[in-house]
């Protein structure tokens, strides 16, 4: 039964990794590491255990990591046996691509790119890193009592703007389009409310985002030509008609 959370890195970042396994750790949170314990004996096939008991991997992205065959084995290994995959950003003005790209293609990413500017926006990363984790795989990590009440599970996910530090909200305020159609706004918040949380739901080909609390989209109002094109807009959240 899966149980751990794996840290996935390539050794130039294994100093941001240690102390974010630190912070896991201290928050109640069952997480591995290959030199906190996790490899013993063969390393092959320490790792393949890491991965076979992991309910969540983290690869943290970097130009390096992409271009070692060892942490290809592992994120492909991890794929395979369908592990949640929730990757970290690391690298400024860079993107993954070739078999790093392909595995991560559509996940939402956790940006570290900043993260040790200062102890305060460390802290909003592995907030946000946490969250992240939470919604994703909270039911299936063997968890004793978090110390930390921001560690249960989210209804959904959180936005916050990395330099700002402001959260992405429903307004609850809608817009008259026509006299049949209307749309909720979207705001800017200091804390993270109710209706800073957006369920993950997958369309046809697409992804998209509804307020837990409000019900709302989140998505650019298109202005649809036919009742196709309708469907369409509305399967993806590009079209919301106030719900």
């Amino acid at each position: 039964m899966p149980s751990h959370i794996m840290l996935s890195y390539q050794w130039d970042d294994q100093p941001l990794v240690k102390k974010i396994y630190d912070h896991l750790k201290d928050d109640g949170l069952p997480v591995w590491m290959d030199i906190e314990g996790g490899v013993t004996g063969n390393i092959n096939d320490a790792m393949a255990a890491g991965v076979e008991e992991a309910a969540v991997i983290c690869p943290f992205m970097t130009r390096a990591y992409q271009a070692s065959r060892s942490c290809k084995k592992e994120l492909n290994y991890a794929e395979t046996r369908k592990v949640i995959i929730v990757p970290v950003m690391v690298t400024n003005n860079w993107e993954a691509s070739e078999w790093l790209g392909l595995i991560t293609a559509g996940l939402l990413w956790v940006d570290f790119r900043s993260a040790e500017e200062d102890e305060e926006h460390f802290d909003m990363c592995l907030r946000s890193l946490e969250e992240e984790i939470m919604y994703n795989a909270g039911h299936l990590l063997t968890q004793p009592e978090p110390r930390k009440a921001r560690l249960e599970k989210k209804p959904g996910r959180a936005f916050c703007h990395s330099l700002s530090k402001l959260y992405m909200q429903d307004s609850g305020e809608q817009i008259m389009q026509t006299a049949a159609e209307s749309r909720t706004t979207v705001e800017l918040s200091e804390s993270c409310g109710d209706q800073c949380y957006w369920e993950e739901i997958k369309g046809d080909g697409c992804k998209y985002y509804r307020n837990v609390f409000t019900h709302g989209y989140l998505g650019e109002y298109t202005k649809p030509t036919s009742t196709e094109q309708t469907q369409a807009c509305e399967k993806c959240g590009l079209y919301s008609n106030g719900a």
